[in-house]
């Protein structure tokens, strides 16, 4: 582990289980091959967001991976390969898998994913919004992902500000010295000021950024533009 990791990890004094998902050992396994980036999303299922609003979310997910514009993003890298994998979180320590990690190389592989998502039941889990336990447990499956790649991004959406768990400011610290960049999409919903709060206190990296959806019709094409920028 590089010093500067290990630094974080001291100044972040974690709990013991939270802790044990911060010192991930480095997967062998590259078994899928080389992409151009490591893509995890990560979807905000908290209390703040009923079941009409995750499966919202979780729809505009599947329609932007059926927008030929991804497939074409894709195909535009050296690789002409992405490595993506879809989550929800809520609480500390809450981060769960819905769509586990695909290689997407093709228009198909971008459609099969976007059919993957559509078939995921996503729950409304209730509880607080740990943004910081999410970053933290993020990097961790990064570390595990079968890809071999030189970008590694952390995508989350969210329509809340962190109440508990992990700082996001000392967790951001720890996805920059694990080389995992940190963007993020806010739901403006409740919370007019969270574009600021999430570029002040959650993103991290070269070109890290913040969209924002004033309104659910224009989360779709918000989080499209996203993605396409973070595959780009």
């Amino acid at each position: 582990m590089a010093p500067t990791r290990r630094a974080f990890l001291t100044s972040l004094a974690l709990a013991p289980a939270a802790l044990s998902l911060a010192v991930p050992a480095r997967a062998q396994d590259r078994s899928l091959g080389r992409v151009d980036v490591a893509l995890m999303l990560a979807v905000d299922a908290s209390a703040s967001i009923d079941p009409r609003l995750l499966d919202f979310q979780l729809r505009g997910h599947a329609t932007a991976f059926r927008d030929p514009a991804v497939a074409g993003a894709v195909g535009d890298g050296r690789n002409r390969a992405i490595g993506v994998m879809l989550a929800q979180f809520a609480g500390p320590e809450s981060l769960t898998t819905l769509v586990p990690w695909r290689r997407l190389h093709s228009p198909q592989d971008c459609s099969d994913f976007a059919a993957a998502i559509d078939a995921v039941p996503g729950v409304a889990m209730g509880g607080s919004t740990a943004l910081g336990d999410a970053v933290v447990q993020a990097v961790a499956l990064l570390d595990k992902a079968p890809f071999e790649t030189e970008k590694r991004t952390l995508d989350i959406v969210s329509n809340g500000f962190s109440n508990a768990g992990i700082d996001p400011r000392s967790a951001r610290g720890y996805a920059a010295a694990a080389n995992v960049g940190v963007n993020a999409l806010a739901i403006l919903n409740e919370y007019d000021w969270l574009e600021d709060y999430y570029t002040d206190q959650l993103i991290t990296g070269h070109g890290a950024f913040v969209r924002s959806a004033d309104t659910l019709d224009s989360f779709a094409a918000s989080f499209l533009g996203k993605l396409v920028t973070e595959i780009a």
